[in-house]
């Protein structure tokens, strides 16, 4: 064998031996390395969530009336917008009107519900009890007694709306009057009586500024007024002693005026709502200091 083919065989076995140690080594190197890369998962794009769109159902016996349409809100109002859809007032008026007027034993209960982000403005415990007295009066103008109206409220923070709109806070249920009815009625009555709504003015001044407490009473008086239908909603306003007497039954008429616009910008029927002032007269504390004073000057709301 020559040298030049000795080295060419060399050569070759030289290429062979690099192919097979790639082969058996570096290939499986390689293979490791790609298999300790993390797995490239495409993601899902975000789901869209769609806003909550409560329809109106009217279910009961032989009552079975549905629309995708109801009582729709402004974020944080508790009026509802107008004008209600067609589908709407037709279920109220030749629906609902009807069943109550043929089943004198069932009440409509309507519950409104509210998110905890909203504000409420309103005189009502909460936002929910105000929209249902909302929708309350409407149905009352469709000639639905309030004695066959319960209304209430519910926080229900999973409600999406549809921009600033909440589509349909408000369900509709049908149910018999409780065998006791009379009774909470009677109870309701010596709750007020006992214990009225008082709210107090500043000197000279006249502004309405709620806490709990109060919200609760007007719900209760509302109530009321709605199961009695000759009952009536009394507002007297006093004063301190300072002034003339003529003044202070102006300006304790005033208040009682006042208390009374804001009661009916609630949703209190204004011809089921009486004033009068009694000015200084019927003190609860002294008149010769500010704080007895500052009890003095009161408009108390009551029923009669």
């Amino acid at each position: 064998m020559t040298r030049t083919t000795t080295n060419l065989l060399g050569i070759v076995i030289t290429i062979l031996a690099g192919i097979y140690f790639y082969m058996t080594c570096c290939s499986s190197c390689f293979q490791e390395a790609k298999a300790a890369e993390p797995e490239q998962v495409s993601t899902p794009p975000p789901m869209i969530q769609q806003p909550t769109n409560n329809p109106l159902i009217l279910s009961d016996g032989d009552l079975n009336y549905k629309t995708e349409d109801n009582f729709n809100f402004k974020l944080s109002s508790n009026e509802f917008i107008q004008p209600l859809s067609n589908n709407v007032a037709t279920g109220i008026s030749s629906n609902l009107s009807s069943y109550l007027a043929e089943h004198e034993n069932k009440v409509v209960n309507l519950v409104g519900y509210y998110k905890s982000e909203e504000e409420n403005k309103t005189a009502f415990p909460n936002l929910g009890v105000a929209r249902a007295n909302s929708v309350k009066n409407y149905l009352i103008s469709q000639n639905i007694p309030s004695s066959k109206i319960n209304i209430g409220g519910e926080l229900k923070d999973d409600m999406l709306p549809d921009g600033d709109t909440l589509m349909g806070p408000i369900d509709f249920n049908l149910d018999e009057i409780a065998e006791n009815a009379q009774e909470e009625i009677n109870a309701l009555y010596q709750k007020i009586k006992d214990n009225p709504l008082i709210l107090y003015f500043n000197t000279a001044e006249a502004s309405i500024d709620l806490n709990t407490e109060q919200r609760q009473k007007v719900a209760d008086i509302t109530r009321y007024l709605d199961k009695v239908p000759d009952a009536l909603c009394e507002i007297t306003g006093y004063t301190d002693s300072k002034g003339s007497n003529d003044t202070n039954i102006r300006l304790g008429q005033e208040r009682a005026d006042f208390a009374k616009s804001y009661l009916v910008s609630n949703g209190i029927s204004e011809n089921k709502i009486t004033t009068a002032s009694k000015g200084k007269a019927n003190p609860i504390a002294t008149n010769e200091t500010e704080e007895g004073r500052a009890k003095n000057r009161r408009t108390v709301i009551s029923i009669k």
